[in-house]
């Protein structure tokens, strides 16, 4: 079951995703109520056991009975960090929607420095880790590249796309669709509704208890969300450009191919039979119809999507009346 909330009624929601973090969960409670108590705020912490396996469920539980403004969500099975979050906002009830780990590798106790930034008027926040403690050739490397490709594809310049130690305002969280692994790029996604973004430095404590969730296989997995992220915020809503394009250039490739070919058979009487070039050219123009094909196909989707599920194609962020 899904349940969804636009309402307003609390200044602050932190939303955390939790999995296998069991030797966490009470040093995590008492860190983040001794931060949020002292804000003079009204809050709530939203906990989402991503099907957790060793006993992280219980803990919760105990949390929640202490105090109920910590709020607990239990998935099913395992559905990942990026399902998690979606859960989390859409059940968020807090002007600022914050974000953070649950390994305590974040320190609650820089709340506040977000908080800060978000009254000063932007719309989202991102911590910066500018002194990692991960490893460097796994987790540190593979980050400072995908950060820089990322930022030069979105226009969106951060140092750290993949800190979870974020705050956004509740408008923006609440126009942005997640799936597949695209929590680490809500910076980016909602950089097409347009945002006023800023970044704060940030410490980043060792892991004490439990293992890393993450390996190498990520790196690969980061590479497809970067190439999945460029498509959606440029071509998401006009997928012709880009399949239309490559259609024709493809098209015109194979067509001066063929006719390249065709003057040589007729004009100077060249065997063709025996030619690579020539299925090189026949392939060419096939792959442009296709390309072309797929694109208008994309179109008549995307117009669909949109206008059968009333989606947007712009966001207001005020309107004076």
């Amino acid at each position: 079951m899904a349940y969804k909330t636009d309402r307003c009624e609390l200044d602050l929601s932190v939303v955390i995703p939790v999995y296998n973090e069991v030797e966490n969960v009470e040093m995590l409670y008492h860190a983040l109520e001794n931060v949020l108590d002292r804000l003079n705020k009204s809050y709530e912490v939203i906990l989402i056991d991503d099907g957790s396996s060793d006993g992280t469920y219980s803990k919760l539980k105990e949390v929640h009975e202490k105090n109920h403004k910590f709020k607990v969500i239990r998935f099913r099975r395992n559905f990942g960090q990026t399902a998690a979050m979606s859960a989390g906002f859409d059940y968020a009830k807090g002007e600022t929607v914050l974000t953070i780990d649950a390994d305590l590798q974040n320190d609650p106790n820089e709340i506040p420095l977000l908080i800060e930034e978000i009254d000063k008027g932007y719309d989202v926040v991102s911590g910066w880790r500018k002194n990692r403690r991960d490893n460097v050739i796994i987790r540190t490397i593979p980050s400072r590249a995908a950060n820089w490709l990322i930022s030069r594809l979105t226009g969106i310049r951060l140092h750290d796309f993949g800190c979870t130690l974020k705050a956004y305002r509740h408008d923006v969280i609440k126009n942005i669709e997640l799936y597949g692994d695209m929590h680490r790029y809500i910076p980016a996604l909602a950089s097409r509704i347009g945002i006023k973004v800023t970044e704060v430095p940030v410490s980043h404590q060792k892991r004490v208890h439990g293992r890393s969730k993450y390996g190498l296989s990520r790196i690969l997995k980061v590479i497809i969300d970067i190439v999945t992220l460029k498509f959606l915020l440029t071509y998401s809503t006009k997928p012709l450009q880009i399949f239309g394009l490559l259609g024709i250039i493809s098209f015109i490739l194979g067509f001066l191919v063929s006719l390249y070919l065709t003057i040589e058979r007729l004009v100077f009487g060249q065997p063709l039979a025996n030619r690579p070039l020539l299925l090189l050219g026949i392939l060419l123009l096939f792959l442009g119809l296709q390309f072309f094909s797929i694109g208008l196909i994309g179109e008549m989707i995307m117009r669909t999507y949109h206008e059968s599920q009333n989606k947007p194609i712009y966001f207001i962020k005020d309107i004076l009346d």
